[in-house]
């Protein structure tokens, strides 16, 4: 990994806040960065675009701030195919630029977590380049996974494994050789077993602490440990990511990634606060625990709620199974509707229940593939229950993970032209997957403008028409915009933290209705039907009420 010359700045401007809880209970904004704000007009976002909109982060009410990757990157995988560890990439700014974005951010009271991708690199890392240039049996190549083939002269892959993007897991080169990699072939996996690895890593943890970084996000968490022992395993006889529950995988949720994770604790560990991390690790839920532990990450993504259909039991189910195990692990509990990832849930809210025993529309999936017509999508009902989940989520103990457009009310972009889509699986289905530009278009800050105020020229994923009507400065003029909603509710999150637990009040199967500490509460309307309202001044709600009525698919506070 290259090491950037630029010095350290003489302030690392680190946040004076000291408070080493502060992560258990904040509400996180993730930003990507290509798509947010774009300061110099090239039509991509950048870095000063964030530090310029810093402003807009503060007014909304976040704690944290959380850019997805930055780095020079060719963009085979918008930006998590990571050339440089330790530097910025020059479309999006340089390392000055970076620290002014910590410093303003600093200064405006709010946390700054980076994205870590530790499985794999771009293949135009110096490492992979220097790999390729290796012999077979060299320690370039040992830092990644290089393997002979199968069949006549190792013609074919050493495996049938397949990519998480379509395809082969593993690509030949000139040699004969093949490497590993679980994603995108620009991605190879690194070999987690090689100590030069592991070292580089920990100085690549230390540079960002150093600068003043607050906590990371650790992509890809639960792939970095790899049983390699060859006879390699058929992939018939491999469990789906996230469904094994012995750690027997060859690379998913393997128990040894858990002694990494150890030493990385001890490293967040020297620094006052220490550092916090966040665990991107797609594992049965009861394996999930040990990427949260206190001696690991000390927190991880729990996205059960994002996958679930609008439902109340659903709902309970997974609050309750959460709760549970958070207080077990020690760790606080995450809550996560919409990231880069996946479908924005004010779409997945507005399409039809998946049919029983079939994963069929849960996600939105089939809406993106269809290129948004079937099945027939109701934006008012999606945009009325996302505010209603998210006013509930908002009001569970943990950390909540907010993506940025769900403020604005942003729906899943799904008419983009096929020869301007970005994301790989699209182009290895091909076509047969949509991917996920539709949730990357770039945000709409005026109702007017080549970019809606993105930025001067044009963006570099295409803007709906009905863009400018969500824009921020549209929404902002708006008392009841999801802006403000969302704004409202932040505030009076902030102020309302107490202990992470809560107790349930009845058991209706359309309702859920839960106090926290000191006397606050949220109750949800799932049904088609209003219900009377409990005793007590409301405090916040997702849509108008009717009287003494919470209205379907509304959340309610009160006090």
């Amino acid at each position: 990994m290259t090491v950037s010359t630029q010095p350290l700045p003489e302030d690392p401007r680190t946040n004076p806040t000291t408070d080493p809880h502060w992560w258990r209970q904040a509400a996180v904004y993730q930003i990507y960065p290509r798509s947010f704000s774009d300061a110099n007009g090239d039509g991509l976002g950048d870095l000063p675009g964030v530090t310029s909109k810093v402003p807009y982060l503060s007014a909304l009410g976040v704690d944290a701030v959380w850019p997805s990757p930055f780095y020079p990157s060719a963009l085979a995988d918008g930006g998590y195919d990571v050339d440089d560890y330790r530097n910025v990439d020059p479309r999006l700014g340089s390392l000055d630029d970076f620290d002014d974005m910590a410093a303003a951010l600093h200064g405006a009271g709010i946390k700054l977590i980076v994205d870590i991708v530790p499985n794999h690199s771009s293949n135009r890392h110096a490492w992979f380049q220097e790999a390729l240039a290796a012999p077979k049996g060299s320690p370039a190549r040992s830092r990644y996974i290089f393997r002979d083939g199968t069949g006549p002269g190792g013609s074919l892959p050493p495996s049938d494994w397949q990519s998480v993007f379509g395809g082969s897991a593993w690509e030949q080169v000139p040699d004969g050789q093949w490497y590993l990699h679980l994603f995108a072939a620009e991605q190879p996996d690194f070999n987690w077993e090689n100590p030069e690895v592991r070292e580089e890593f920990l100085s690549t943890l230390r540079f960002w602490s150093d600068r003043g970084v607050d906590g990371f996000r650790i992509d890809v968490a639960h792939a970095l440990a790899k049983d390699l022992t060859e006879p390699l395993a058929s992939s018939s006889d491999l469990s789906p990511e996230g469904e094994g529950t012995d750690g027997g995988h060859p690379f998913w949720d393997r128990d040894e990634v858990h002694e990494i994770y150890a030493e990385w604790r001890k490293l967040f560990n020297e620094y006052d606060p220490p550092r916090t991390a966040v665990a991107e690790a797609w594992v049965h839920a009861s394996r999930r625990g040990r990427y949260a532990s206190p001696d690991g990450l000390g927190q991880a993504f729990n996205f059960d709620l994002l996958q679930a259909d609008f439902d109340a039991g659903r709902f309970r189910q997974i609050i309750a199974a959460n709760l549970e195990q958070a207080a077990a692990t020690g760790a606080s509990s995450t809550w996560v509707l919409s990231n880069h990832d996946v479908v924005r849930h004010a779409t997945r809210y507005g399409l039809p229940p998946a049919p029983t025993g079939s994963a069929k529309g849960r996600d939105g999936k089939d809406w993106v593939l269809s290129g948004g017509t079937e099945p027939a999508l109701d934006r008012g009902l999606g945009l009325r229950r996302a505010r209603a989940a998210t006013l509930l989520m908002l009001a569970l103990p943990g950390s909540a993970y907010l993506y940025q457009g769900e403020e604005l009310g942003l729906h899943e972009v799904a008419e983009i032209p096929d020869a301007e889509r970005q994301d790989p699986t699209f182009y290895r289905s091909p076509g047969v997957d949509k991917g996920r530009d539709g949730c990357r278009v770039p945000l709409p800050w005026t109702p007017e403008g080549p970019s809606f105020g993105f930025g001067a020229g044009t963006a570099h994923l295409p803007q709906p028409e009905q863009f400018g009507p969500s824009s921020v400065s549209r929404q902002e003029q708006d008392p009841d915009s999801t802006l403000n909603f969302y704004r409202r509710a932040l505030e009076f999150r902030g102020k309302q933290q107490g202990a992470e637990e809560l107790d349930w009040i009845g058991s209706a199967d359309t309702v859920l209705h839960f106090r926290r500490p000191g006397g606050w509460q949220s109750i949800t309307n799932f049904g088609t039907e209003p219900v009377a309202l409990p005793e007590g001044s409301v405090l916040h709600s997702s849509a108008a009420l009717d009287g003494s009525l919470l209205p379907p698919d509304t959340t309610a506070w009160l006090a």
